[in-house]
């Protein structure tokens, strides 16, 4: 007998592109914070992710050759790297630091570009955050910019080149979650590049939220690194957005304000 699953339409979704390469993991997952390299590569392989963060400024990955480096358990040829500006609050460092991951990964030009406003926030700065993506735009980067939730400030930074927009949900590291889900929808739906939520996410129904709001993707990292279980929460992460971008494809059903019988009452013998 067919099993329902078998009667179920294909769902109809297109990979994740970002700067021209297609993905099919929508979930990307940083690599700090884990208690050492082996957490992180069992971490990283349960989430089933296939770009990686990596702070430049915080993590060896080549620039000293006598230190464990996280290309050992994070290998290029499996994953796509994406080297981010963490801890930068000026627009120079930011830049630089780039340009100094363009130089350690031969080349590589697809970047994160986050500069923050304050150590407590760290909120973006974001007259910074367009200086910055200005710059690297037109020096070649493919730019996925951190921003916050504005829509004008997403389509400003989308207007210059960004190669993709990544709003925040909540403080990064707070765990909070999606604290304005409308204007993350505002700016998805004005939108012409992938949106992807950016720091806030707590846990596996956060993340099942953003996707179900229309998100092309979440990045997240302390959400599972700081779980107790850090490689099964990587799994329920991996989970939570396969099923949040389903229930996004398949269409929820209208809100309604009252009760509405689940079976047809048309028809009773009685």
């Amino acid at each position: 007998m067919a099993t329902a699953a078998e009667h179920m339409p294909p769902a109809s979704d297109t990979p994740l592109v970002i700067a021209g390469k297609s993905y099919h993991s929508r979930l990307l997952v940083g690599s700090g914070k884990y208690k050492d390299l082996e957490e992180t590569r069992l971490a990283t392989e349960a989430s089933g992710a296939e770009i990686i963060t990596v702070a430049i400024r915080r993590t060896n990955i080549g620039q000293n050759p006598d230190e464990p480096s996280l290309l050992d358990v994070i290998s290029p040829d499996k994953y796509t790297l994406l080297p981010n500006t963490a801890g930068c609050y000026t627009v120079k460092d930011a830049v630089r630091t780039c340009q100094l991951a363009r130089e350690l990964l031969d080349g590589h030009n697809l970047v994160k570009l986050e500069v923050l406003g304050d150590e407590k926030t760290l909120f973006p700065d974001v007259t910074a955050t367009l200086e910055a993506a200005e710059i690297l735009v037109k020096d070649g980067f493919d730019v996925m910019v951190y921003t916050n939730d504005d829509p004008l400030i997403a389509k400003r930074l989308e207007e210059l080149g960004c190669a993709a927009v990544m709003p925040l949900a909540a403080p990064i590291g707070s765990g909070l979650g999606i604290r304005n889900p409308y204007n993350i929808l505002t700016i998805i739906e004005n939108a012409n590049v992938p949106i992807l939520v950016d720091a806030g996410v707590g846990t596996a129904s956060d993340a099942a939220i953003a996707m179900e709001l229309g998100c092309d993707g979440i990045l997240m990292n302390t959400a599972i690194a700081a779980a107790q279980n850090p490689v099964l929460m990587a799994s329920a992460m991996k989970k939570a957005v396969e099923a949040g971008r389903e229930a996004f494809l398949a269409g929820r059903m209208p809100r309604k304000r009252f009760a509405s019988a689940s079976s047809p009452i048309e028809g009773l013998f009685f």
